[in-house]
């Protein structure tokens, strides 16, 4: 019997969930690996070689290191659960004139449910992934918090969590660096795992191109959207486009058009096909709605809430002031201007170094 208890480790066969398996099981944990097949990198026609936590590679990777160490590895199908709900919502965001974060969907509602699920069934009392990020009880409710490495902190993407799911959930990696988990991989032996580069991509896109994936997914969808109209915010049409799923607000490269100075993308409608362009200072936004909001530290802020917001992954965050607002839904007003809030992305909210919660961004609302 362990001392620590049972727990289900999502193993993806990269090097930060193997070693947040190896840390658990020297914890005294008594560790189960499971690897989370989510797709099949040949039905998505890209061209990019299977690579990631899917592939025969990575499958095996998890699997030696769990033999190494003496604990069972299983291999969890869930490629139909994740293609109905991730993919179909993916390609039904763009098709709504949204940009989508299948990375946040697919953490609430795919990989946690199914850790859990498999957890229950294999009398495990805990389940821990590879994420940098750090959570601890505080008057009664589970608090995610930034991991130690910031370069690498993962809370943003784990704001849909709910407390029950948190309840449950260890973060090995959060209080460490990469350099020392790539230290340890070498360490123990896994020389190759420690240098073994990452992937950034969606895992069903490796060639980082939605575009195409998009196309591939429906094929009567370029056809159906091509020829639509470019035009500035003032409704004067400057040109013609390829179809409105393909463009994403912020964006300046890859438009063909010729204006003189760089435009962007200011907004995308999709019931006129139109893409309505502009220069940088008209992206900047001061307010913005978020909807299916998700609380974290609090069961509900007061009026006027500091938070630093992240509107993207990689954003810093802006200090803003947030409000409730009927049916799950937040107002968030910004101390200062801040550009490409695009609807469909998560918005997460901040409290120092503590997650508030986040939601989806509904509409950007104030053009400066």
């Amino acid at each position: 019997m362990s001392k620590n208890g049972r727990v289900l480790v999502a193993m993806s066969g990269g090097v930060d969930s193997s070693v947040a398996a190896m840390m658990l099981h020297e914890e005294g944990y008594e560790v189960i690996g499971i690897t989370m097949k989510t797709w099949d990198y040949a039905a998505s026609g890209g061209s990019k070689k299977e690579t990631g936590c899917c592939s025969l590679d990575s499958i095996n990777d998890a699997r030696g290191l769990a033999v190494k160490f003496g604990f069972p590895h299983f291999i969890l199908d869930i490629r139909n659960e994740f293609g109905d709900f991730i993919i179909n919502n993916f390609v039904d965001e763009y098709i709504a004139g949204r940009t989508p974060n299948p990375c946040v969907l697919c953490n609430t509602h795919i990989k946690w449910e199914a850790l859990l699920k498999r957890a229950d069934k294999l009398d495990c009392e805990f389940i821990a992934t590879g994420h940098y990020a750090q959570h601890r009880l505080e008057n009664e409710r589970y608090v995610i918090s930034r991991g130690l490495d910031h370069s690498k902190d993962q809370s943003y993407v784990l704001w849909g969590l709910t407390q029950d799911s948190l309840a449950r959930t260890r973060f090995p990696l959060g209080g460490f660096r990469k350099a020392d988990i790539r230290n340890m991989a070498a360490e123990s032996g896994f020389v190759d795992l420690a240098n073994k580069s990452e992937s950034y991509e969606i895992c069903f896109v490796p060639d980082n191109d939605y575009r195409g994936f998009l196309k591939r997914r429906v094929p009567e969808l370029e056809a159906q959207v091509d020829g639509g109209d470019f035009v500035l915010s003032d409704g004067t049409k400057v040109g013609t486009h390829r179809g409105y799923p393909f463009y994403t607000i912020g964006q300046r490269k890859g438009l063909e058009i010729a204006m003189g100075k760089p435009f962007f993308v200011l907004d995308i409608q999709p019931d006129t096909n139109t893409v309505v362009l502009g220069e940088k200072e008209e992206l900047s936004k001061f307010s913005m709605q978020v909807r299916g909001v998700n609380l974290q530290k609090y069961a509900e802020l007061p009026e006027d809430m500091p938070s630093l917001t992240k509107i993207r992954y990689k954003h810093e965050g802006t200090m803003s002031l947030l409000n409730h607002l009927p049916n799950n839904e937040m107002q968030v007003d910004f101390m200062e201007a801040v550009s490409g809030v695009a609807p469909g992305q998560s918005a997460v909210f901040y409290e120092g170094e503590d997650l508030l919660g986040g939601g989806f961004i509904k509409k950007q609302e104030v053009i400066k």
